[in-house]
């Protein structure tokens, strides 16, 4: 584990905020000067501590206001079944995250569409034609009042 000080961490939240905030500007909001800042940042980037930047979209205009996390069972246990699953999830436009979790089920899914219509065509075409699935547990979001992957 890379120690990341408490600098460190000012810098991350302000990036997490806005990553497209100039270093001069960061540097201000953090206390350095931007010399110093800019060594931090790219100390960060090389380390992985920083993966990357992205793209925040608003879901209802991108048409994909609906919002449901599924929990997904498999049959099979297998090295196998499981990767054959990843794959499918991983070419699925409407699956935003797949994780592999303990618990009484093996898949987290958050699933983003543009209503309950495709849903329910991603839920029978996409999860019911997969061999290995044998349980769908679905949770409609009704409201977002915290969500800090998108701040």
């Amino acid at each position: 584990m890379i120690a990341v000080s408490g600098m460190d961490r000012k810098i991350l939240h302000e990036l997490a905020r806005n990553g497209r905030i100039s270093n001069v500007q960061l540097a201000e909001r953090v206390g350095l000067s931007p010399s110093a800042c800019l060594r931090r940042v790219q100390e960060l980037e090389r380390s992985g501590i920083i993966r990357g930047y992205r793209v925040v979209t608003d879901p209802e205009k991108m048409g994909r206001g609906f919002v449901a996390y599924v929990m997904v069972g498999l049959s099979s246990h297998t090295k196998a079944a499981q990767e054959g699953f990843e794959r499918a999830m991983s070419i699925a436009p409407e699956v935003a995250e797949c994780h592999n979790i303990a618990g009484a089920f093996e898949y987290l899914l958050r699933v983003e569409c543009a209503g309950l219509a495709d849903y329910k065509r991603f839920h029978t075409e996409v999860l019911g034609t997969r061999s290995h699935v044998n349980a769908i547990t679905s949770y409609i979001v009704m409201g977002s009042p915290k969500d800090d992957r998108a701040t």
